[in-house]
């Protein structure tokens, strides 16, 4: 095999999170627009209807195409998952939904994306991943650049209760990604996303009837938006998420995820006419330079050497 399919696979899980970025990204600003008129409960759980329903045709396609049976991990093994996916896909999307009734797009990423300082630090503690000197000063510079676009950005007032919730989003965000990583080791990215998406869809059935009563009246749009987020924000972003976090740190993907508040701040200006204050921009661009400094790899460690990476299932 010549060396190019090599180099090309090793650029894929770059290539899933760059996907990932850009679709949770257009996430926030979904929320944004579909949040008028569908409640946070009800929201998340048709978002989460459909992002199983798209999962589970995928995961049926993939078996079927390998002539494999559907996976079944062990009882233990599933309650974990379970628990993961509820966290994850339900109280995740509840509080993400809640706060952005608070607050702007873009300040809600920007909240949100508290998580990947606290992904990097439970990942050095518990996943043994270490503190690279690169890692800890790209995400200085880039935490730098969020903290610029939040003192600038478009929503002025103070909401505690909006801060809060994007807080609680963040906590349960970066506790989530942890736990994924040790369930990837033992669970391919495809079962673990699938069933901790039905998992989540489970948590958030009480919603059900708030959920039939607000589509009756809703418009089009949101309906449409409904779809949208659960076809491409959930069903594909964390799928490839799932995929690039199996075949890489968890903090230095986590890292990546600042480039989010950026793509959202331009995004919101285009779609919300939420126009960005010139420092936001600038903060932007320095959460892209510590995105690119987090997220470069160092040189190759030589066959022999301590320290390789942890492996992943």
């Amino acid at each position: 095999m010549t060396p190019f399919p090599a180099r090309y696979r090793a650029l894929l899980p770059l290539a899933a999170a760059a996907v990932t970025v850009v679709l949770w990204a257009s996430a926030f600003v979904g929320i944004r627009a579909v949040g008028h008129d569908l409640s946070p409960g009800a929201l998340a759980l048709g978002r989460m209807l459909v992002g199983s329903a798209t999962l589970t045709a995928i995961v049926l396609a993939v078996h079927t195409r390998r002539g494999r049976p559907v996976p079944r991990p062990a009882p233990g093994l599933l309650g974990a998952v379970a628990l993961w996916g509820a966290a994850w896909f339900g109280l995740y999307n509840l509080a993400l939904n809640a706060a952005e009734r608070h607050l702007d797009a873009g300040t809600t990423a920007l909240l949100v994306n508290v998580a990947p300082v606290v992904v990097a630090v439970l990942a050095g503690l518990l996943l043994g991943e270490g503190f690279p000197v690169r890692l800890l000063i790209g995400m200085a510079v880039a935490f730098g650049g969020v903290a610029l676009i939040a003192a600038t950005t478009s929503a002025g007032g103070t909401d505690v209760a909006g801060v809060l919730l994007g807080l609680v989003a963040a906590l349960v965000y970066a506790g989530a990604a942890v736990a994924q990583k040790r369930l990837l080791a033992r669970i391919d990215a495809l079962t673990v996303t699938w069933l901790g998406a039905l998992a989540g869809t489970v948590a958030l059935l009480p919603f059900l009837p708030a959920l039939l009563g607000e589509l009756a009246t809703a418009p089009a749009g949101a309906l449409a938006g409904t779809v949208y987020l659960g076809v491409f924000p959930t069903a594909i972003a964390f799928l490839t998420w799932g995929y690039a976090l199996s075949r890489t740190s968890a903090g230095r993907l986590a890292a990546a995820t600042y480039a989010v508040p950026p793509i959202v701040v331009l995004l919101s200006w285009g779609l919300l006419g939420e126009i960005p204050a010139p420092l936001a921009l600038a903060g932007g661009a320095l959460c892209l330079a510590g995105v690119a400094v987090a997220t470069r790899r160092g040189r190759p460690i030589p066959t022999g050497s301590v320290g390789r990476p942890i492996p992943t299932g």
